[in-house]
């Protein structure tokens, strides 16, 4: 993998993990002013206030789970092994990277895990 490429992707990383974090603290803070802001409620307004909470930690999860990818595919690029699949250690297309720049695996390697988890 070329270092300007390699020095491309890490950027996207660095700027994803951004975007991520500041969602996460923008979500946050809305989610305790929801909360602060509302008067005692009658069981029809908490059970919607639940599912709201649920739909919010549900995406805090995944934003959690992109921030590891992103710090793991930074790791890799900083001992040369970015772009290498974790299963395999073909090179991960470009194309790939430059549409998921936090991927382990190969397209064939990402697909036959797909299939194994259904």
């Amino acid at each position: 993998m070329d270092k300007e490429f390699v020095g491309r992707m890490e950027n996207r990383l660095v700027q994803h993990k951004h975007e991520i974090f500041e969602k996460l603290a923008k979500e946050d803070e809305e989610f305790r002013e929801i909360y602060q802001d509302k008067d005692p409620k009658d069981l029809a307004d908490i059970a919607a206030d639940d599912i709201d909470r649920n739909t919010l930690e549900a995406l805090e999860a995944q934003d959690i789970r992109r921030l590891n990818l992103i710090d793991s595919a930074l790791s890799r690029i900083k001992n040369g092994k970015y772009g290498i699949c974790m299963s395999c250690s073909e090179k991960i297309p470009r194309e790939r990277l430059e549409a998921i720049p936090y991927a382990l695996l190969c397209i064939r390697c990402q697909s036959s895990e797909e299939r194994r988890s259904r």
